[in-house]
């Protein structure tokens, strides 16, 4: 890849190369493609309603619950890489803690977007937060989100101040500084923010009591999904944050981040894996063998055509018991092929543990009359999904070229 020199384009972040404008422009250029393929999808779906998607009387979650709740999980890589960065004051973690906050914003704002589509009539989405049903976890989904997003907002406030035209500023220059020394109160508040929500969008589809796939017993007040979906989301963030770090470095032909960082997000994601198969196995077995018996069913009734056992094999052993070891095995971790293909299976289990959640949970018969429904999403559904990814790789190049992402940068290419 041809660089330009760090003088032709004066906003360039640390004077560092960066590729020429017209392949930059070209790049972007890609990107509005999808951008507008969704956006005109989004504005069909406003005018018309959502009875242009695949969504019914069955299926009122769909491809887009989905979604929201993979990018969420995956964006935990924002707040438990800040919590250990900041509170558990894991040094190393300081050289891809900015990615992992821009990382967290494009999820949870991405989120947000789809949202606005999901709920229907996103003129009257304040309902929730004025006329609060406190009896939901949904609601406490909704204010925690919301508040997080704020938090990861405030988090890349001060990456944004410290562009190098703009940091020549004195008063952004200081405020860049305050915002530093803040962070750790950011941190703390933002992992509060994400366990709870994380743990609710588990613990609604555990209290659903008539939908025997998702349902489970509780600890205390909290179904058991509640702490599996925050393990499942804590074990894959920081895998995303690291393969997207070597995404980067391979599309711009530069180092930046030194490989034993992304070993030890390998390493802090392996480790959370571990705990969170354990519980899950011990949570599947328990399922199993006493609730579905409790109730007059059976395992294999659980599964049916494309919502096979398959599924959930793929999710606890390929994606899961298979990741886990190739990411706590040391000679296996540090291999960087063999490291981001644990962190690529360890991303589709979580996408997979959200899918069956939402849409086999939906698709599976409740009533006797009731037979197995298919749901297979439609363009209305793909298109603005398609937006938000090309939403994040806007964020991420504009960051990239013009932020301060990674601060090893100009040491490792020196």
């Amino acid at each position: 890849m041809v660089m330009a020199k760090p003088t032709d384009y004066p906003l360039l972040n640390e004077g560092l190369p960066r590729c020429s404008l017209p392949k930059f422009l070209l790049w972007l250029a890609i990107i509005g493609l999808f951008l507008a393929w969704g956006g005109i999808w989004m504005g069909i779906i406003f005018y018309e309603g959502l009875g242009v998607t695949a969504l019914d009387n069955y299926f009122g979650f769909g491809l887009w619950i989905t979604f929201d709740l993979a990018v969420i999980a995956l964006g935990a890589g924002a707040f438990f890489t800040g919590l250990l960065r900041y509170i558990l004051n894991i040094d190393p973690l300081k050289n891809i803690v900015n990615l992992a906050v821009v990382i967290g914003f494009i999820c949870y704002s991405g989120a947000m977007i789809v949202l606005g589509l999901d709920v229907g009539q996103p003129l009257r989405s304040w309902f929730g937060f004025w006329h609060a049903n406190v009896h939901s976890m949904l609601v406490e989904v909704m204010f925690c989100i919301t508040c997080y997003l704020m938090v990861l907002a405030i988090e890349f406030i001060p990456l944004v101040l410290e562009n190098r035209q703009l940091d020549k500023i004195p008063f952004i220059h200081k405020l860049s500084h305050n915002f530093h020394v803040l962070m750790p109160l950011f941190a703390g508040i933002g992992a509060f923010l994400s366990f709870f929500h994380q743990g609710s969008l588990g613990g609604m589809y555990g209290v659903l009591f008539s939908r025997p796939f998702a349902f489970r017993e509780g600890f205390f007040i909290w179904p058991w999904t509640f702490f599996l979906f925050v393990l499942s989301a804590v074990a894959s963030g920081p895998a995303l944050t690291m393969l997207i770090a070597a995404l980067i470095e391979k599309v711009s032909g530069r180092k930046l981040v030194e490989f034993r960082v992304k070993a030890l997000m390998g390493k802090i994601a392996g480790t959370m894996l571990a705990v969170y198969m354990f519980f899950k196995i011990i949570d599947t077995w328990a399922w199993a063998t006493g609730y579905l018996p409790s109730v007059g069913l059976t395992f294999d009734e659980m599964f049916h055509g494309i919502y096979g056992q398959w599924l959930l094999w793929a999710e606890i052993g390929l994606c899961g018991l298979l990741p886990m070891i190739m990411l706590l095995v040391p000679s296996i971790r540090n291999t960087p092929s063999l490291l981001y293909t644990a962190g690529i299976l360890d991303c589709i289990g979580v996408t997979i543990n959200r899918y069956v959640f939402t849409v086999q949970t939906l698709a599976h018969p409740v009533m006797p009359f009731d037979k197995w429904q298919l749901y297979i999403p439609n363009q209305a559904e793909w298109a603005p999904s398609f937006l938000v990814l090309a939403y994040g790789a806007l964020i991420i190049s504009l960051s990239y070229r013009y932020l301060p992402l990674f601060p090893q940068e100009k040491k490792l290419n020196a």
